[in-house]
Parts: C-alpha cells; structure tokens; sequence
C-alpha cells in the first residue's frame, strides 16, 4: 500500500506564491527563485516548464508576470498532481502535464512556446556523487542525460523564442554546446555564493536561432560577508526584483 507524503504549505515571494510541497524529499529553494525572476515573458506569452516538479518555478513566474500562460512537464505522478493543485490555488493560467522530457517534446502534441525553461537535475553519472535519498532522487539524477533537457526545451520553444536554465557552473561548457546546435545569442549570469568564492550555479538565456554574440554579465552574489542574503538577492527572493539578463 502507497502512502500519501505529507505535505506542507509554504509561502514563496514574501507570500504572494502559496506552495504546497512534500514535507521530505525534494523542496524549492533559491534556484526556483532566481530562474522564475530570469523570465520577463509578457501577457498572453506561454512558458513551458521542463520538469517543474510541484510548480515552484511556474508559480513564481505567475506571480511576477501577470497574464503569461503556464505549461508544466513533470514524469513524476505525485509531484504533476501537486503542481496541478498549486496553479489553481494561485489562481494562475497554466496545466501541468504527467510526461516525461526523454519522449521528447513532439509526444506533448502541443505548439511551441514563447519561453521553454528549466532547473534540470543536476546529475546524470549516477556514479559522481554518493546516492541521493529516494525522495530526492527525480530532482538530483538526470536518467537520460543533460542532453536530453536541451533537446526538449529547443524543441518546445517557437523561433526566436528564449530558452533559460539554470546548472552548474561547471557544466557551462557542455551547455553552450548542447543548446548551440540551434540557438545563440547567449547571456550568461554567474551565480556566487559569496563575493570571493567561485561561481557555482550560472543561469543562461539563449534564443533558438538567434546569431548575437556571447555576453557574460556581471555576477550575482547570494550572500554577504556576514553571511546573510546579499541585498540583490533579498530583492529577488521577496518579488522585489527581477534578474535581468538583458
């Protein structure tokens, strides 16, 4: 017999954004934010999500972006059905489909979109790092590869609409080539944990056939030297503030 999580309700962007999430496992966190806060998509706008999980991201582009139109993908059953539940407790525009990004997006049967974004699991050599707990799993481990996200997302995504993702940085190099084959125009932003430490996450925005020259901005720096939330990213986490990557 296949017991029900227990799930907890949370408050996302100062409030605005209800989240019902697991209570173990798997939960939203500063990369939900800051890839929401990276997508100005306009009113009437879709924006598809690659593995959105319980729509953490989805509802924090909603609440930032009046009027877009939402489409989640998640394989996960447990986690679809909480997405389809936290859309319309927000009272947002959007579906959440039980699928999965390795059948590729043409299997949706649904036309591109202005946006197609992601936080893909950040793993996918199941040998880099000590086994994740079984809630956790689906977020952590990428079965079928990187390759496969920006396979799906350059699919979904319409000509000279905006692919945006946020890894690893140390998986930047493999990115630039995977989402190369058919987009360009790149806009990378380094994400530090503190000012004089290394880049460990980097959000980047491509265009599907877009031909403009690379761009790295300057960095966002998560915490201060005391170690609180610097006042750029206390910004974005509230709702005050967008990243833009223009």
């Amino acid at each position: 017999m296949t017991v029900a999580p227990e799930i907890d309700e949370n408050g996302l962007l100062n409030g605005r954004v209800r989240l019902l999430q697991p209570r173990d496992g798997y939960r939203a966190g500063m990369d939900a934010a800051l890839l929401a806060a990276a997508v100005p998509a306009r009113p009437g706008e879709v924006v598809l999500e690659a593995g959105c999980g319980a729509g953490a991201v989805l509802c924090q582009i909603g609440a930032r972006r009046p009027g877009v139109r939402l489409l989640g993908v998640e394989r996960e059953v447990p986690a679809a059905d909480l997405a389809r539940r936290n859309l319309t407790l927000n009272g947002l525009d959007g579906e959440a489909l039980n699928a999965d990004v390795a059948a590729g997006f043409a299997a949706l049967d649904r036309p591109r979109a202005d946006w197609a974004v992601s936080n893909p699991p950040f793993f996918d050599d199941p040998t880099a790092l000590r086994a994740p707990a079984p809630g956790k799993r689906a977020a952590w481990m990428a079965d079928d590869g990187l390759q496969a996200w920006t396979d799906f997302l350059l699919a979904g995504v319409r000509d000279g609409g905006v692919v945006v993702m946020i890894h690893r940085a140390d998986r930047l190099g493999d990115l630039l080539g995977m989402l190369g084959r058919k987009a360009g125009s790149f806009r990378i932003l380094p994400v530090h944990p503190y000012a004089d430490r290394p880049a460990r996450r980097v959000i980047v925005r491509a265009t599907r056939l877009g031909r403009a020259p690379l761009v790295l901005l300057p960095p966002l720096v998560l915490h201060d030297a005391g170690g609180g939330h610097s006042a750029r990213a206390d910004a974005v986490l509230r709702g005050e503030a967008d990243l833009d990557l223009d």
